[in-house]
């Protein structure tokens, strides 16, 4: 897409916006109220707002490679912070997607350069569920197993913060896993057991 055209499409979308509410810009520079913090892959395919049919203002959005939460990454932890603490956002939702480019990346014994430290959390996912991804023939099952797998296990990584441990005990913040199949354009819901994932975190990482 060219630059120019960009502008171009900016000057239409204020004029469709402000054709059905001539407030609408106004009313959005008033301040946001999300109630879902939406954490997805970075991936040009995978555009958060539109999947769920979200207006500006009702998702709090954090994108990177391969939709990860690890705990030395600021950028993720500061997010996960202020959506939860001072948003006060009722859920957290992570989103994977099948044909993840970082994912299948993490799968290749390549050296990536910077991206090997990133990609290091994937394949720490695969470790810890080698035996059940070894265990499946198809290479492309095998591939979208780990983009679910990878999405549980950033959850539990979110459960880990003290900022969602707080927020849990007085209002009852709830995380969801969600994976994205591009071939269907739907949303998966991967139904993780919640409770169970909370009680198998705390008992190692309880804050308080």
């Amino acid at each position: 897409m060219e630059i120019q055209k960009i502008f171009e499409n900016n000057e239409q979308w204020v004029a469709d916006k402000l054709s059905v509410d001539k407030n609408y810009f106004e009313n959005l520079a008033k301040g946001q109220s999300p109630e879902v913090l939406y954490i997805g892959c970075s991936d040009s395919r995978v555009t958060a707002e539109d999947l769920m049919g979200a207006e500006p203002g009702e998702v709090f959005v954090h994108r990177n490679i391969a939709n990860m939460v690890p705990n030395t990454d600021l950028n993720a932890m500061s997010v996960i912070n202020y959506a939860i603490t001072h948003l006060k956002v009722k859920h957290v939702v992570v989103c994977g997607h099948y044909n993840c480019g970082g994912v299948k990346a993490a799968m290749e014994p390549v050296d990536l350069g910077l991206l090997n430290p990133w990609l290091r959390n994937v394949r720490d996912v695969y470790r810890l569920h080698k035996t059940e991804l070894n265990s499946i023939e198809d290479e492309h099952k095998r591939y979208d197993r780990l983009v679910e797998l990878n999405v549980k296990e950033q959850c539990m990584n979110i459960v880990k913060t003290a900022a969602f441990q707080v927020a849990y005990k007085s209002r009852n913040v709830t995380v969801h896993g969600w994976v994205f199949d591009i071939k269907t354009g739907k949303i998966i819901d991967l139904k993780i057991d919640f409770e169970k994932m909370l009680n198998n975190v705390m008992e190692l990482y309880k804050l308080s």
